[in-house]
């Protein structure tokens, strides 16, 4: 007569289990593409930033909205062109910080719901992943101006 064996494991011994399995993140190698690639967009923002304001007659203070709309179209059409994805597998966090992984986000969402149509598909799923973002900044905002007005009106007392 054969014995039988317990199939079942704790959670504790498959915890182990898939923690020697699983595979090991180059940690340190992925925090320098990620400051080398979010240096690179930051650094051509800035070369944008500085194009505005010696060619087309921008101050300091007006130079960084056009400059920021150039990144964003730049990263929203590279991502139409399916080459933003390949970028950002390389560098990892290092896109997803500035604005242009949330112009990712935005642009890939989008692209992927549009055969669904335009209002439902497109407009529908857009802020899926952004709309949390976009909520919590406006929250946050929020919250800061009703400190700020507080800081205010006690200090006028």
């Amino acid at each position: 007569m054969a014995v039988k064996k317990s199939l079942q494991i704790s959670k504790e011994e498959y915890k182990n289990y898939a923690k020697e399995r699983e595979a090991k993140r180059p940690v340190f190698k992925n925090c320098i593409r990620a400051f080398i690639s979010g240096g690179i967009i930051c650094t051509l923002g800035q070369f944008l930033q500085w194009i505005f304001i010696n060619y087309f007659g921008f101050t300091e203070q007006t130079a960084g909205s056009p400059a920021t709309a150039v990144l964003i179209i730049l990263s929203v059409l590279l991502t139409g062109f399916g080459v933003y994805d390949h970028i950002a597998q390389w560098a990892g966090a290092g896109t997803a910080v500035p604005v242009t992984g949330f112009a990712n986000t935005i642009a890939s969402a989008a692209i992927e719901h549009r055969t669904e149509g335009y209002v439902l598909g497109v407009g529908g799923n857009m802020f899926k992943l952004a709309g949390s973002v976009i909520a919590f900044g406006v929250f946050s905002a929020f919250v800061v101006s009703i400190i700020k007005i507080a800081f205010k009106w006690l200090g006028g007392m």
